[in-house]
């Protein structure tokens, strides 16, 4: 894979200087814990050249308010090594230890870069001489900080990427990373070498806990050096600029994680279209939806739709319990997987399910954070499903939502429409639910589609699923009927839309009469803005966010085409093109949006916000009709057993 014009090259030679210095930090050093607290761990035995005695404590008034504690030796070496029962590494240890010494390494050499960049070498120079002026001191401890900051991201993220493919089904908590230290890059490592030894002790019982550990605290400690990063002054020469290594196939772009592009192995029962009957325009977008995740561009790390306002980032599909909502999955995972393994792209597909409500405290948080991060994974093609959404995510406000119902609900709500949330068009997550009603009301409007999933609808529906689901083993004649003609999906999505130039939820019909009394044709976009205003006057939850999905729902039918089989099918012809040649070919064959798309998109939103308003308010009085009934009984048997 070449360099894009927006990277720059990570050199071998630039990287292999710094092995003997990776390697010195993994033989063994001291340090003396600042911040975290340190375990109770059985020491490692002492590689020689370790020094042994007590550092001095000094008298000097002003210094003996440091630390007195004990320093302890860091040997990782020696730690990964003693998990071993015949006194020899087995290979995996020997290429963990390869890929944290490959880690420090890249690390250190972006690390010197970034001093380079930003002019922190020359102040270093200045300082050692004793030459340092007063007035830059300040400016000099802001980018030893900002580097220290770098290099612990730096070593986190290739820690991460270089372990991933030994990570296996094991899982470890490690908790926080404390001893974050940002004085000066050889310090900083220090510190999370030091937590990393106490770690690999306290959870590193066998090798695959070994990697579940390394691979947890390199998370836990990217996240931290984001999260330090993001009030630091003078880490824009590093977040500013994007790094490659192409022997690893390693990318760094700031302090965003870069996750190797492994996909998964689907064990799922892949659906094609013609065998999904009726739900015509939920079948149309899944189709459409899953060709738009392959113009995704590896290299600019981009879609060409998510930048022209075309692309659906999350979705909500709805319908009544057995009208295909399972099949509707099935099929768009199956079309995905199917055009990823034409071109050769890694492929993730991950089901968000009630497993992952944990009764621990901040578990399922954890759990759905996890899930929301394997899927917007920029280094594959993704495609993430919550399905029963009603059960897993909790409604604020109610009684009933246990505390990992609502924290699941937080982290999708912050993840789908979050201050952080970057739509790439890499990956699309679909909330799928009987009972929509039952979803928080934020979360839902967080569904930037709807796809209505009403099963089959006509005559000619029923006799085609009856056809398809009683399979070949029986002699019956099909009789007068032209087998699947009613499935043709452009004619039947044509109609549905059409269908849409007049609401059908009573409470839009009466705002739709009321404007048209009042204005006459919705023909201008003033028109169309007081038929929004009345609409959030009959609705107080039609906000500005309602008006976001039905604009993006337009920009889609502004693409309402279907990237060729073609394209698909042979990647040179559109997949494997540069970006600016995808995003011009995609350009070409939009088209241009009218007043009736425009109107058949806001009856389309505003029908299913009403259908799910009406059946949440419905349900919501007969549990308070049922409570007050229950609370009339037992007053009443309450009474009569006190008059006996």
């Amino acid at each position: 894979m070449s360099i894009s014009s927006d990277q720059m090259e990570l050199r071998e030679a630039d990287i292999r200087k710094h092995y003997p210095a990776a390697l010195a930090l993994l033989d063994g050093f001291d340090h003396t814990a600042r911040v975290a607290t340190g375990r109770a761990v059985a020491p490692t035995e002492r590689s020689p050249g370790i020094a042994t005695r007590r550092r001095f404590r000094s008298t000097t008034p002003g210094l003996v308010t440091r630390s007195t504690a004990r320093p302890e030796g860091v040997r990782l070496i020696d730690r990964v090594e003693a998990l071993g029962d015949d006194g020899l590494p087995s290979p995996l240890m020997a290429s963990v230890l390869q890929s944290l010494r490959r880690a420090l390494a890249i690390a250190l050499a972006v690390g010197e870069q970034f001093s380079e960049r930003t002019g922190l070498d020359a102040l270093k120079r200045e300082n050692l001489a004793g030459g340092l002026a007063a007035s830059r001191k300040g400016e000099f401890g802001e980018l030893l900080s900002a580097e220290a900051l770098v290099v612990l991201s730096v070593f986190a993220n290739a820690s991460a990427f270089l372990l991933a493919s030994h990570a296996g089904e094991t899982t470890v908590e490690i908790g926080e990373v404390e001893e974050v230290l940002t004085d000066n890059a050889p310090l900083a490592l220090h510190g999370a070498l030091w937590e990393l030894d106490q770690d690999i002790a306290t959870f590193a019982s066998d090798e695959p806990r070994l990697v579940a550990t390394l691979l947890a605290f390199a998370e836990a400690l990217m996240g931290r050096a984001e999260s330090r990063a993001a009030t630091a002054p003078r880490t824009q020469a590093f977040t500013s600029a994007a790094w490659r290594v192409e022997a690893d196939d390693f990318t760094i772009q700031g302090f965003t994680p870069s996750r190797r592009g492994k996909g998964t192995a689907l064990t799922m029962t892949f659906k094609k279209p013609n065998e999904v009957v009726g739900n015509h325009i939920a079948k149309y977008q899944a189709m459409k939806l899953s060709k738009m995740l392959m113009a995704y561009d590896f290299e600019r790390r981009l879609n060409p739709f998510a930048e022209l306002g075309g692309f659906i980032f999350t979705f909500m599909g709805d319908g009544a319990p057995g009208t295909g909502k399972t099949t509707l999955i099935q099929m768009m995972a199956g079309l995905i997987s199917g055009y990823c393994e034409a071109a050769g792209y890694p492929f993730r597909y991950q089901n968000l399910s009630t497993d992952n409500i944990d009764s621990y405290q901040g578990k399922s948080g954890q759990n759905a954070k996890a899930f929301i991060n394997n899927i917007i994974d920029p280094g594959v093609i993704g495609f993430g499903t919550i399905d029963d959404i009603d059960q897993l995510a909790g409604k604020r406000g109610d009684r009933q939502s246990s505390s990992g119902q609502l924290e699941i609900t937080a982290v999708l709500m912050e993840s789908f429409a979050g201050a952080n949330t970057v739509v790439r068009g890499n990956c699309t997550f679909g909330m799928f639910s009987n009972y929509p009603e039952n979803v928080d009301d934020a979360l839902r409007q967080r569904a930037g589609a709807r796809f209505l999933v009403d099963g089959p609808q006509s005559r000619d529906d029923y006799i085609d699923i009856l056809h398809l689901l009683l399979g070949k083993n029986h002699d019956i004649p099909l009789g007068d009927h032209d087998l699947f003609a009613a499935q043709q999906i452009k004619k039947a999505v044509a109609a549905s839309f059409l269908s849409h130039g007049r609401p059908k939820e009573d409470g839009l019909i009466k705002v739709w009469e009321k404007t048209e009394a009042q204005i006459g044709n919705l023909n201008t976009i003033a028109k169309l803005g007081v038929y929004l205003k009345g609409i959030q006057e009959a609705d107080p939850r039609f906000t500005g966010r309602a008006i976001k999905n039905i604009t993006d729902a337009v920009k889609v039918r502004a693409m309402d085409f279907e990237l060729p089989d073609e394209w698909m099918e042979n990647p040179d012809l559109f997949l494997f093109k540069s970006y600016d040649e995808k995003l011009s070919m995609i350009r070409d064959m939009a088209q241009p949006i009218t007043v009736d798309m425009v109107i058949q998109e806001i009856n389309r939103y505003a029908d299913s916000e009403f259908r799910y308003a009406d059946k949440s308010d419905e349900v919501a009085i007969a549990n308070m009709v049922r409570e007050f009934g229950l609370g009339e009984e037992a007053k009443r048997r309450y009474l009569a057993a006190k008059s006996q």
